[in-house]
């Protein structure tokens, strides 16, 4: 089996578990955040509808520069739910077409993340895909879920069953 018919259900399966949680969002508390040092829902949803946009800089280049980017601002907000789950789901196309023309040789070639030209680390194309789309995403699903709860809309089946729904 390639190493992307081995990472593809996995892709599927957390793109589609983030989606549910995307549709949950209220559009009335887009600018909602539960302490002044958080990101607004709304900024959290953007941010998450834009991980999967990150899989250009993993799969076209050898390495990604920091500094490129310049410092990192606040995510801009989501406008509305239906707009997180519009780029959301135009980002998720995008990247597992990518990942789906990928080689087992291309995804196990070095990646590297820099800083002005110094390299904090190195790990094959798909140990990058995995941690920053993949984990990332997982990571801020899960800080939408206490968003969510805490606003009290209930929570999607996620892994099993959640005390809103079951499976």
């Amino acid at each position: 089996m390639s190493i992307k018919d081995a990472i593809l259900p996995e892709f599927d399966h957390e793109m589609g578990v983030t989606r549910k949680l995307l549709d949950r969002l209220p559009d009335g508390d887009m600018a909602w955040k539960p302490h002044d040092k958080s990101m607004s829902m709304g900024q959290l949803a953007q941010h998450v509808a834009d991980i999967p946009t990150w899989a250009g800089a993993i799969f076209d280049k050898p390495s990604y520069d920091l500094a490129e980017g310049g410092e990192s601002p606040q995510p801009k907000q989501a406008a509305s739910r239906a707009a997180a789950l519009d780029a959301f789901d135009k980002a998720v196309a995008e990247a597992r077409a990518r990942l789906t023309t990928k080689s087992d040789a291309e995804l196990m070639a070095p990646w590297s993340l820099k800083r002005d030209g110094q390299e904090i680390f190195t790990v094959p194309v798909i140990g990058a895909f995995r941690s920053f789309i993949l984990n990332h995403s997982i990571h801020h699903r899960g800080q939408m879920s206490v968003y969510l709860r805490v606003r009290n809309v209930p929570i999607p089946s996620i892994y099993g069953p959640s005390a809103d729904e079951g499976m």
